[in-house]
């Protein structure tokens, strides 16, 4: 057999190799794992606010709402032309005002429309301090308290001018948690 020959069989057996390895055997396994039950029901990553995490109840911050049901990932293809999109986003701002007893136009822009990835952790200060009575009441304290909690957890711009500050809820409803 001539070197080029040897060179490409090596070559071959490399390739399938590695294809069984990372093409098949691994996606299988994380396949595998996704799937045993209870390991990640009801999970909540403890050691990073950089996943939004939307928590049930009256006593918590509400993140922006989603174009998917979690655990997945993504956005949605539909504009603000689109008819059933403004239907989405007309019931959404009809929920948000009854449950924060607000007029209609006073609920925040970003509390109807969904974030791209359904996984941003930052929502406006207007969608926060809108929040602000319900939490306190639910919590049972002061909507001063609960506005400090919400100051302390408001980033500001990125690189001091870019983009709009934001309030990170996961780390807000884990300050309010440590408070109560």
């Amino acid at each position: 057999m001539t070197t080029f020959g040897k060179q490409a069989l090596a070559g071959l057996r490399v390739l399938l190799v590695l294809t069984l390895i990372t093409g098949i055997l691994y996606p299988a396994a994380v396949w595998a794992v996704s799937r045993i039950e209870g390991l990640h029901a009801n999970a909540e990553a403890v050691d990073t606010t950089l996943v939004g995490i939307d928590r049930e109840g009256d006593q918590w911050f509400h993140t922006r709402p989603s174009a998917v049901t979690l655990p997945a990932s993504g956005g949605s293809n539909k504009g603000e032309l689109n008819e059933a999109y403004d239907a989405v986003v007309a019931q959404r701002r009809a929920e948000i005002a009854q449950r924060e007893g607000v007029p209609e136009d006073q609920v925040p822009q970003d509390a109807v429309t969904a974030s791209a990835s359904g996984l941003d952790p930052h929502i406006s200060d207007a969608y926060a301090l809108v929040q602000v009575p319900r939490v306190a009441r639910a919590n049972g304290m002061s909507e001063d308290r609960v506005r400090e909690l919400v100051a302390g957890n408001t980033d500001g711009r990125g690189a001091g001018f870019l983009g709009e500050p934001g309030v990170n809820v996961t780390a807000l409803n884990r300050a309010l948690d440590a408070a109560r």
